[in-house]
């Protein structure tokens, strides 16, 4: 849920996180649609075809990444570490059984050559990680409808990183827009009795990765990437999986094959969205890949509310409606920044001269 450009201020690159959510964070912020190319604002260069093609794939990554909730759930009565030990295990098999098949591995040399892109991807690797684990944690422990708030909030928090750390400027619109999320979030911490620290933990950790991508420049394919954070996170991962072991509290092979299955899978499960979102990304413009991203959070909360049994207070409902009343504002905000783009290209002298 590997989990990187919010939507709709920032545009997802093609190295997108690889879950929960891939939507989120990572090529840029606050003012990316005007300071984006013009291909990728003002519309797809893919033929009509490929364009199709890819918004398919768009649905399909946010669809797969909607459904996190289930697959998750299913996987009790494994816990969140030992969840988190496997996913990155088996992620990281997956990822190196392709590069093998598709013989691509010419990048890896040339990475180790650079130190300051291994560290911020060793970085972008804990951020994730954590991403992942209090998602896992909040869905086995019965507060998915608040992971999905996190993502709803994403968006959010981005454009704030952006002012706090990058020193970007706001648009009117998109101050209105943090303003709204801020009034979310205390009229939730005080109709709820207590900080909603599962949200604002998957929000910002998903933030903070992206931020790092871009600090750090996003130079790596989405495959390349996941394969250097799961290298990075594996070898926590087998100390977690000897520790749950010696505690006796091991669940993999201890519940039936179907179970153990869905551990096991738990790599493709990773890595097949956030491929289907990196090729959906290279066919369609940005900002339709940023509107796309609600899907996400919406399948959550849905999957919470209908299929998972989750109870939705009254007051939670009305925060919900204030997140949304935010993103409508930062849509509305972008939807006009890309009109405006749009203008300055028709108006923008074209040099004809042959070279």
């Amino acid at each position: 849920m590997t989990a990187r450009d919010t939507a709709p201020s920032v545009a997802p690159s093609e190295s997108a996180p690889p879950g929960p959510i891939a939507g989120s964070t990572a090529g840029s912020t606050a003012g990316s649609v005007t300071g984006s190319t013009a291909g990728s604002v003002t519309g797809s260069t893919a033929p009509h075809g490929e364009v199709g093609r890819g918004t398919l794939l768009g649905f399909a990554a946010y669809g797969l990444w909607g459904l996190f909730p289930l697959y998750f759930d299913a996987l009790k009565p494994a816990g969140p570490w030992e969840i988190l030990a496997h996913r990155i295990l088996w992620t990281l098999l997956f990822c190196v059984v392709v590069l093998l098949v598709l013989r691509d591995l010419g990048w890896i040399r040339p990475l180790l050559r650079r130190p300051r892109l291994l560290a911020g991807t060793a970085l972008a690797a804990v951020l994730i990680a954590v991403n992942w684990v209090v998602y896992v944690a909040a869905v086995t422990s019965g507060n998915t409808s608040e992971a999905a708030l996190g993502y709803f909030l994403n968006p959010l928090v981005t454009v704030a990183l952006g002012v706090v750390v990058l020193g970007e400027r706001l648009r009117r619109l998109q101050w209105v827009a943090v303003g709204i999320g801020v009034v979310a979030g205390v009229y939730l911490a005080v109709t709820g009795g207590r900080v909603p620290w599962i949200a604002l933990t998957l929000a910002l950790s998903f933030a903070l990765y992206g931020l790092t991508k871009k600090k750090v420049g996003v130079s790596l394919e989405a495959l390349h990437g996941l394969t250097v954070e799961t290298v990075v996170l594996a070898p926590v991962a087998v100390v977690l999986l000897l520790v749950i072991g010696a505690q006796g509290e091991l669940a993999f092979g201890q519940h039936g094959a179907w179970h153990t299955s869905l551990l096991v899978l738990s790599g493709v499960v990773t890595a097949l969205p956030l491929l289907c979102f990196a090729a959906a990304a290279r066919r369609i413009p940005l900002v339709t890949v940023g509107l796309i991203q609600f899907i996400t959070p919406l399948m959550q909360l849905l999957c919470a509310v209908l299929l998972l049994g989750e109870h939705m207070p009254r007051e939670r409902w009305i925060g919900f409606g204030i997140v949304w009343l935010a993103l409508i504002v930062l849509t509305i905000d972008s939807l006009l920044s890309l009109r405006g783009a749009r203008a300055a290209l028709r108006d923008f002298p074209v040099d004809d001269c042959p070279r």
